[in-house]
């Protein structure tokens, strides 16, 4: 008769598959927090803000009597809003705001890019062709009135005005 050995291999607490699954859900969870508070941080503060952005909505065309403009856009019934094909649109926010400017190049006509820069509040969008669009955070901070404007079409520029609290 032969007798049987025992295994006398200890078993692990935690198996190996079992180690592995928790690495990788803490690396999600990891890269999750990672990219909330990256794209929580303002363009021009250097922590995040967690609040109700107000949504600006400027749009870069071109007009054959007034050349490349900016237009704001209204988020009411997709009509164009308070500067409706003006040259110079102007924007009013009040100070301490958490504001996102969504700009779209929608300058079918000519195929041109365009980009939009507010100094102030380091809000800088790259180079974007027709119908591309960009999203910027920033913070209005600083109460005062501070231009937008385009590095590609000089003529294209506004006004944002910070209204005091």
């Amino acid at each position: 008769m032969v007798k049987k050995q025992k295994n006398k291999a200890k078993t692990a607490f935690v198996s190996r598959g079992t180690l592995i699954f928790i690495a990788i859900v803490v690396a999600a969870a990891g890269g999750g927090i990672y990219y909330f508070i990256n794209t929580s941080t303002p363009a021009n503060v250097n922590y995040p803000v967690f609040a109700t952005p107000l949504n600006i909505y400027i749009v870069g065309s071109h007009d054959p009597t007034q050349g490349y403009i900016y237009e704001q856009e209204s988020t009411r019934q997709s009509k164009k809003g308070i500067s409706g094909g003006v040259a110079d649109a102007s924007i009013h926010v009040p100070e301490g705001s958490l504001v996102s400017l969504h700009f779209i190049n929608e300058d079918k006509d000519t195929g041109s890019p365009m980009d939009l820069n507010i100094d102030n509040f380091n809000v800088h969008t790259n180079k974007l062709g027709y119908f591309q669009a960009q999203t910027i955070n920033f913070l209005a901070n600083k109460a005062g009135t501070y231009s937008y404007y385009s590095n590609i079409h000089p003529e294209m520029k506004g006004s944002i005005t910070v209204d005091p609290q």
